[in-house]
């Protein structure tokens, strides 16, 4: 097999006939592709292309991860502008009694693929002696659509592991209003939920039963108005 050789500082030199050129000799294996045309190795361009493919290769989870930033901050920006239509322009007073927040938690509870809405919603506006309003959204377009208002709830709200009628069944927390303190499981009709948790459809959840808390009760929640 004939050896191919690169330009380089060496021990051995060979004179090809024009002048002395210092060159070294380097085993070819059989698994080794062959080199370009003259049979010299060129360092300085592999080198070239393999940074280029570093650089490519690093770029590629930034650039999906800016992505996925900008839409969330869309998603956000979009349910914000909804809530604040809904909810109306805010009243100084209540305003400074008592913020109004939302907490908000996109979640898939139909099990296809799209994503509902579940927001908590609090502030002196909101708030009676049984608990503050928790909507169920559903996105339409850019914007979303109401499927449930639910009275005189409170956090920790949960989704279930659980369904009805082809949805999640949820839990909020019910007290005050002389109520004795439960969580509530408010199942799917396939249209809504039921819309007080004190009252069937909804139920008190006696039994453990499995699932995962989506808003917490120590959130506080994102001003609506600021």
């Amino acid at each position: 097999m004939r050896h191919a050789y690169r330009h380089c500082e060496s021990e051995r030199e060979v004179r090809p006939g024009r002048g002395r050129v210092s060159l070294v000799r380097i085993s070819m294996s059989p698994n080794t592709s062959s080199l370009p045309s003259g049979g010299r190795f060129r360092r300085r361009n592999s080198r070239v292309v393999a940074a280029a493919i570093l650089v490519a290769c690093s770029l590629f989870p930034t650039s999906f991860s800016a992505q996925a930033d900008q839409r969330e901050t869309e998603r956000d920006t979009s349910l914000k502008k909804f809530l604040q239509g809904y909810a109306g322009k805010p009243r100084p007073e209540f305003e400074q009694e008592n913020k109004t927040r939302y907490s908000a938690a996109f979640v898939d509870l139909a099990g296809d693929g799209t994503h509902q809405v579940i927001v908590y919603l609090s502030g002196r506006g909101w708030r009676g002696s049984g608990g503050c309003v928790t909507l169920v959204l559903s996105r339409i377009g850019p914007s979303y659509e109401i499927v449930t208002k639910i009275t005189i709830s409170r956090p920790p709200i949960r989704i279930l592991n659980t369904e009805s009628n082809g949805w999640k069944d949820i839990t909020v927390q019910v007290a005050g209003g002389g109520l004795a303190a439960h969580e509530a499981k408010l199942p799917f009709n396939g249209k809504t939920y039921p819309s007080n948790p004190s009252m069937p459809p909804a139920d008190s959840l006696d039994e453990s039963v499995g699932g995962r808390v989506v808003i917490p009760y120590e959130g506080q929640g994102t001003p609506l108005y600021e």
